[in-house]
């Protein structure tokens, strides 16, 4: 029923201003609207509503991931942008942060204005 409907991904913020600053100038999405309830950006075609809410409870999960090519390009332009990767004791990380899974999935994670936990992903490539 919903197989060929486009899904659109939600998370929460208190502070609007910063949220819109760092989705848009930091992680480089292109503002859609902007409307007392949310912004809405475009995350390569697929809708990403930020809601407007009192408080945020950030989840101890990943809210959002993005999968990129080259994790490690992506997480040193993110660092020039002011992100800060997330160390975690109980996984082995590099310098960069980045954990490699049992998959060889390569995995870094950083939080929005709002606490957030998002992470970028690169995914192995059957040889």
């Amino acid at each position: 029923m919903l197989d060929d409907a486009r899904i659109t991904a939600f998370v929460a913020t208190a502070h609007p201003d910063r949220a819109r600053i760092f989705y848009q100038q930091v992680l480089g999405l292109t503002l859609r609207n902007e409307d007392e309830f949310a912004l809405s950006f475009d995350a390569n075609g697929t809708e990403l509503r930020i809601q407007k809410v009192e408080g945020v409870q950030p989840a101890a999960y990943t809210a959002l991931g993005w999968n990129v090519s080259d994790i490690r390009q992506a997480v040193a332009g993110m660092v020039r942008r002011g992100v800060a990767f997330e160390v975690y004791p109980f996984l082995q990380q590099d310098s960069q942060g980045i954990w490699t899974a049992p998959s060889g999935a390569r995995i870094a994670w950083f939080k929005d204005p709002d606490g957030n936990l998002l992470s970028i992903a690169e995914y192995a490539v059957d040889a």
